[in-house]
C-alpha cells in the first residue's frame, strides 16, 4: 500500500496536480493535512479549480483530511508504513539512493510550498530524500518534486 501525505499545501492546484500525479504511480491514498485543500468545498460540493487539474484523479484516488500530520503520520508509522519526506535537511539523503524493495507499506510526504514539512514529522521519518538542485534556485514546485521523487523511488 502506498500512500501520499500533504502537509499543509496552499495551492489548490497543486494539490489537484499531485492527485494525477499519485494516480499515475499506483498511490492508493493521499492524506490532506491541515490548510491543504481538498477535491471538496466547505458545502462538500465538487471544486471546479480542483477538477480541472485533478482531471478526475480526484474520483479514482481514495483521500481523507486529517487536521494534525504529526498525528496522521504517527498513525502510518503505528500501521508499519515506512515515511519518505521530501526536503531539504541536514539529515536528508539523495532520492536515487533510496531502497524500498523490502518495504510493503511506503508513506511519501510533501510539505507546504514556503515551510516545507513540519519538523516533527521530519524526526518521525523513516528517510528524509532529497533532489539535487544544480542552478541557483534551492527548490522544485512541490508537484515537480513529488513527481519526480516517486516516480524514481518506485522504480517506475
Amino acid at each position: 500500500m502506498k500512500v501520499a501525505v500533504l502537509d499543509n499545501l496552499r495551492s489548490v492546484y497543486n494539490v489537484g496536480s499531485i492527485f494525477r500525479t499519485a494516480n499515475a504511480v499506483g498511490i492508493e491514498k493521499i492524506i490532506l493535512c491541515g490548510t491543504t485543500p481538498t477535491p471538496l468545498d466547505k458545502k462538500e460540493v465538487k471544486r471546479k479549480d480542483f477538477a480541472k487539474v485533478a482531471l478526475g484523479a480526484e474520483d479514482t484516488v481514495a483521500w481523507e483530511y486529517k487536521e494534525d500530520v504529526v498525528q496522521a503520520v504517527k498513525e502510518l508509522k503505528e500501521d508499519g508504513y515506512y515515511s519518505i519526506s521530501f526536503e531539504q535537511s541536514d539529515n536528508s539523503v539523495d532520492y536515487k539512493s533510496i531502497d524500498i524493495k523490502s518495504k510493503h507499506k511506503i508513506a511519501f510526504v510533501i510539505g507546504n510550498e514556503v515551510e516545507g514539512i513540519n519538523h516533527q514529522v521530519l524526526e518521525l521519518s523513516d528517510v528524509i530524500a532529497e533532489i539535487p538542485m544544480l542552478g541557483t534556485k534551492e527548490s522544485l514546485n512541490v508537484t515537480i518534486a513529488f513527481g519526480i521523487g516517486v516516480y524514481r523511488i518506485l522504480g517506475i
